[in-house]
């Protein structure tokens, strides 16, 4: 597919997805969203694939936060579907089943924020900042903003930056939890891929099983979490990595994954 407002490449079991709209700080449209949810999909049907950097073009912005222009004639039920859409898409690239690294070069701001804090990790440069800036425009995070952001730094803290739309810099996103790596911007990209190719060099199967419990896990209660935890290590003791994982670490040598 030829995207409009995307950029997308494979590369060494590693798709690249670039937001490209960096006249307007790659702000979030429709489009932009539709064309997320195709890219993501073709990540995880692509058996090539085995992880995911998403990024933003240019340098100032990773994603400024969505069209403003487009927000100003929404009605209530207009608003709905539109944070319903972006949620839908957002949960996707969670649930991806293979592992999303955010690269966040400069501004993640409202939705761009949002799009990062989806991703399984968010390694960010020396000039990023991020924040949920909404209440300043009369509204309210809508693409799972009020739920993910509580999620990763507590809820004292998510208050804070939510209700006073407060930027952080990256040495303060860092230090709440809320990116993984701090990097000087031209060690961005290569920090993510190294990232990236960490995981990748693991049990394809145990990556994806670990990912599903973390994810089910933290909605519900820790009995039932302990429940789908268990539920899925007995998945990967069926697996052919399982023996391979095993065997090799007994016989002193790297193992060979097979993802099966």
């Amino acid at each position: 597919m030829a995207y409009e407002t995307l950029m997308y490449e494979v590369k060494e079991g590693i798709a690249y997805i670039t937001i490209n709209r960096p006249k307007v700080l790659n702000a979030l449209n429709d489009t932009v969203i539709n064309e997320l949810e195709h890219a993501f999909a073709a990540a995880r049907d692509d058996n090539e694939v085995r992880a995911v950097i998403i990024t933003g073009a240019g340098e100032k912005a990773f994603v400024a936060g969505a069209d403003i222009t487009h927000l100003v004639n929404l009605d209530t039920l207009q608003g709905k579907g539109f944070a319903r859409k972006g949620q839908e898409v957002f949960r996707a690239i969670e649930h991806l089943g293979k592992p999303v690294i955010a690269a966040i070069n400069g501004f993640a701001l409202g939705g761009g924020c949002e799009l990062a804090m989806a991703c399984t990790l968010r390694v960010a440069s020396t000039n990023a900042k991020l924040g949920q800036p909404e209440v300043n425009l009369g509204i309210i995070p809508g693409y799972g903003g009020t739920q993910r952001l509580s999620r990763l730094v507590g809820k004292g803290r998510a208050m804070e930056l939510i209700l006073t739309g407060r930027m952080v810099d990256a040495q303060e996103a860092y230090q709440i939890g809320l990116v993984n790596k701090v990097v000087e911007p031209e060690r961005l990209i290569e920090e993510a891929e190294k990232l990236a190719k960490t995981i990748m060099s693991k049990g394809p199967v145990a990556v994806r099983l670990a990912m599903e419990a973390v994810n089910r896990g933290i909605e519900v209660s820790l009995e039932e979490g302990l429940c789908i935890e268990a539920d899925l290590f007995g998945l990967c003791c069926s697996t052919e990595d399982k023996i391979e994982g095993t065997k090799a670490f007994l016989e002193k040598r790297k193992p060979s994954f097979q993802g099966k």
